[in-house]
């Protein structure tokens, strides 16, 4: 490895390590802490590649990018940064930054890009991409290997003209990957849109959809549930769709390919969707971003509710010990109902305890309460719930924390039992349609439509 690198961080640390490894490769070296010195060296002509931290004391390193490439065009970037986001990724990538790291970074990964880095020329310039959307940030966080090296992928293929095909269980956030994806891209001022295998049915179905695309995103839900004919009227319209329309996005918890074989997924359709296949990983196979997770939705819940609360170490162990079928939406389901029900500002092991159902990995919930009554059931979980406060009574406002706290999971497993149909699902419960649609909305419930066969 042959060429001078400028190095940019505040941990001495780093400098020291990248100073010692890039120069036993033979390159040269100039390191900072800080950003004003950094330009200051890209401005006189210095340097081959440039490895920089975000967060330095007197700026940011991503915001300093255009200003890199406009008086260095052909000058690659490293990015390293412990803002360990999807925002981050993208960012870096809407910056055209020659590549992102997460730290802690792996070293000799990290010389492998620097090399490659040195030996390819950056690309021209693009045209200054449209504004991107204003918001606060994503709800997709995590520091894990598989985590950054999906987020490194959205951002690759924000604005590529491929179809995407993004798997995962339910509740692992398919479509917020999707919303990023469509947010962050070119297409971002055009529509998004969601579609069942009910929009395609009928003489206008197809033409509709495309109409309400537009030259946006269309995605597909759940495509494996797609019927036959579903399938058959999705290949017509991609087949016919032209360049100017939308571009396609599809979402599957099955595995498409498995399907395929079984003979209950067209061939040609599967072929056509899965342009980039991006799968999104269960929260079991990211412990790790557990702690990152938790922090994050008692960090939104406390700008929402204006109550501050964490969880105590026995509670975060006990939470990263459960196996989260639900995955993070399951997880932030429970901390955002904790939030309401918990009676000091650090929730115990025990709340999460009686949160989860007390069925732990090690204490699975087994026939010992088969045949147990509804009533028993929640007079014990009452109990436990007294309990926790040690003699003393619980504040004010019981009865309407506890029926909040029953209503939720009612309503939810109504609509999964009714495969998200709202007019099913209130029929179900026994209550108006319009109250069930208010109930959604106040209590930040999920819908997704889906054929239930049952």
């Amino acid at each position: 490895m042959d060429g001078t690198i400028l190095v940019a961080d505040d941990d001495r640390t780093i400098r020291t390590v990248l100073t010692q490894a890039l120069t036993r490769a033979g390159c040269k070296v100039h390191a900072t802490s800080s950003l004003m010195t950094l330009m200051r060296w890209v401005e006189e002509g210095k340097g081959d590649l440039v490895i920089s931290d975000v967060i330095m004391p007197d700026g940011n390193g991503l915001q300093a990018l255009p200003q890199i490439a406009r008086m260095r065009p052909g000058l690659p970037v490293i990015v390293i940064s412990a803002q360990n986001t999807i925002m981050t990724a993208i960012q870096a990538a809407e910056a055209e930054a020659f590549d992102y790291l997460p730290k802690p970074f792996d070293l000799p990964d990290l010389m492998k890009r620097s090399a490659r880095a040195l030996e390819m020329k950056r690309r021209a310039p693009k045209v200054e991409p449209p504004p991107r959307p204003e918001t606060e940030e994503l709800p997709l966080v995590g520091r894990t290997p598989a985590m950054q090296a999906l987020y490194r992928l959205v951002a690759r293929v924000m604005n590529v003209d491929l179809p995407v095909l993004i798997t995962g269980e339910s509740g692992t956030g398919k479509s917020l990957i999707a919303r990023a994806i469509h947010d962050f891209s070119d297409r971002r001022s055009q529509p998004f849109v969601v579609a069942q295998a009910a929009d395609l049915g009928g003489v206008d179905g197809i033409s509709t959809l495309l109409s309400r695309a537009r030259g946006g995103s269309l995605v597909l839900d759940e495509v494996s549930d797609f019927d036959e004919d579903a399938q058959a009227r999705l290949v017509r319209m991609l087949d016919v769709m032209g360049e100017q329309g939308p571009r396609i996005m599809a979402t599957s918890q099955a595995d498409l390919a498995q399907r395929m074989e079984a003979g209950k997924f067209r061939k040609d359709l599967y072929y056509r969707l899965g342009g980039v296949t991006i799968a999104v990983p269960p929260l079991r196979e990211r412990v790790e971003d557990i702690p990152l997770l938790a922090e994050h939705v008692l960090g939104r819940g406390e700008r929402e509710m204006g109550v501050s609360r964490r969880l105590s170490a026995d509670a975060m162990a006990l939470v990263r010990a459960h196996p989260w079928p639900g995955n993070v939406r399951q997880l932030e389901n429970m901390l955002r109902r904790l939030m309401v029900t918990a009676s000091e500002p650090e929730i115990s092991k025990a709340e999460v305890e009686a949160a989860l159902g007390a069925a732990t990995p090690s204490q699975p919930v087994k026939g010992g309460m088969e045949g147990e009554k509804l009533s028993a059931a929640v007079a014990r979980h009452l109990r436990r719930y007294f309990d926790l406060h040690g003699g003393q009574l619980p504040p004010a406002g019981v009865y309407d924390r506890i029926l909040h706290e029953m209503e939720i999971p009612l309503i939810e497993i109504a609509l999964d039992a009714t495969g998200g149909n709202q007019a099913r699902c209130a029929d179900l419960l026994g209550i108006n349609r319009n109250t069930l649609r208010k109930k959604i909305t106040d209590l930040d419930i999920r819908v997704t439509r889906r054929r239930k066969l049952m």
